[in-house]
């Protein structure tokens, strides 16, 4: 509705010209071809990914045994930083332990020293958990 010098007027809806019940323009031979050229890409996109995935199958037989490998190597040195950022972190608290006259601070020196040594243990049993683990379900195939 629009509104001109105080009156209404109705605009009126004219039928679309296109004999689609849907409105969309298409007669009903165009929407089919454009259904089948959607159905046509589709295939054609589907063949082209299971092509591209069988191809890389070669490359993708190794790529678990590098990942293992990369992990492997990243959790050792995460271990090994990680040990000695305990170490000192523990030595701090512990010193601060022993020397402050403020309670507490001896408190949270406690309380840290307790969160360092957890955290150090968990880091060490995921290691442990993850090596002894990995044989019993390598290949895919748990065999107890």
């Amino acid at each position: 509705m629009t509104q001109e010098n105080g009156s209404t007027r109705r605009l009126q809806r004219t039928p679309a010209a296109s004999p689609c019940p849907e409105g969309s323009g298409l007669a009903p031979a165009g929407q089919e071809r454009a259904h089948n050229a959607r159905r046509i890409i589709y295939w054609s996109l589907a063949a082209i990914a299971a092509a591209l995935i069988l191809s890389l199958q070669p490359a993708y037989a190794n790529i678990w045994e590098t990942f293992t490998n990369i992990m492997k190597d990243i959790y050792g040195k995460l271990l090994g930083v990680s040990t000695i950022i305990a170490v000192t972190a523990a030595t701090v608290a512990l010193l601060v332990r022993m020397i402050s006259r403020n309670q507490r601070a001896v408190d949270e020196a406690t309380t840290w020293l307790k969160r360092i040594v957890v955290t150090w243990l968990i880091l060490n049993t995921l290691g442990f958990f993850v090596a002894y683990i990995q044989p019993l379900v390598s290949g895919g195939q748990y065999t107890p």
